[in-house]
């Protein structure tokens, strides 16, 4: 099931050094799930694979399939967590746009993923169908006004005139929702919205050196646009006007606003 080829080139072991925060409201996102153990779980966009190596753990009687568009994520995801050491725990290639399961999964779950997507109705659809009934969503995602600093001054070193060149007829490519314009998409769907929310976070890097990482490892649609002989140039001078506005604190750790949107949803009996 791959589905459409993925739009950038994900350097897993990059992404896993840098992705500490994304991993760490992912563990707290799972701990709401509230899992017997004989659940079958779809992890959607599960990325290099740690938090479904960790969502296998939990259920020792049932199983987890791991997704993400990314092939360099899943082979990372596969060459890390084999079959030997997590029996319940698979692995695939798949668009979350063009999912081809039918009721078969008592949870999906999705963290940090879902505002990569441009049609929602076909992922959320997708999720609706692979869910058996009674089936539970918990997702969470990028929300509105989510990095907004760091946002506007990529607009603005986009704008300049040595990097306009490269983003010529470029769209936003994420999609940060609230909850008003959320509800109606899960219901469209066929999923029962329970609760979705905008909760504010503090992302947290340790340093410039982190900073740049998560701008490296998950700003690809900005970044990739770049040649790659000017790209650490281009990641150094969005991480200096932000760390020129927005300073270290006296440990030496960078802040970020983050906002995400998180979303538990059902599938009616």
């Amino acid at each position: 099931m791959r589905g459409k080829k993925a739009l950038y080139r994900w350097d897993a072991e990059d992404y896993r050094s840098f992705s500490s925060q994304q991993k760490k409201w992912g563990l707290e996102l799972m701990d709401k799930l509230h899992l017997r153990g004989d659940e079958h779980v779809l992890d959607l966009g599960c990325g290099d694979g740690l938090l479904s190596a960790m969502l296998a753990k939990r259920v020792p009687r049932g199983s987890v399939l791991g997704v993400d568009i990314s092939p360099e994520m899943i082979d990372h995801a596969r060459r890390s967590y084999p079959s030997s050491h997590y029996p319940n725990l698979a692995w695939e290639v798949a668009d979350a746009c063009q999912l081809d399961f039918c009721e078969c999964f008592d949870v999906v779950f999705s963290n940090a993923v879902l505002h990569w997507i441009r049609d929602q109705s076909a992922a959320l659809e997708g999720i609706a169908r692979a869910l058996k009934p009674g089936g539970f969503l918990l997702a969470q995602m990028a929300g509105r006004g989510n990095a907004a600093e760091v946002a506007c001054m990529l607009v603005s070193l986009m704008a300049s005139e040595k990097w306009s060149a490269y983003f010529r007829d470029m769209d936003f490519p994420y999609l940060f929702h609230g909850p008003e314009d959320y509800i109606p998409l899960l219901e469209k769907a066929g999923l029962e919205p329970l609760r979705v929310e905008l909760l504010t976070k503090d992302m947290v890097h340790e340093g410039r050196e982190g900073m740049a990482g998560w701008i490296r490892t998950t700003w690809l649609p900005f970044t990739q646009r770049v040649p790659e002989r000017l790209r650490e140039d281009f990641i150094a001078e969005l991480v200096n006007g932000y760390l020129h506005d927005f300073p270290p604190d006296e440990a030496g750790l960078v802040h970020v606003n983050a906002v995400r949107l998180e979303v538990e949803a059902r599938k009616p009996l």
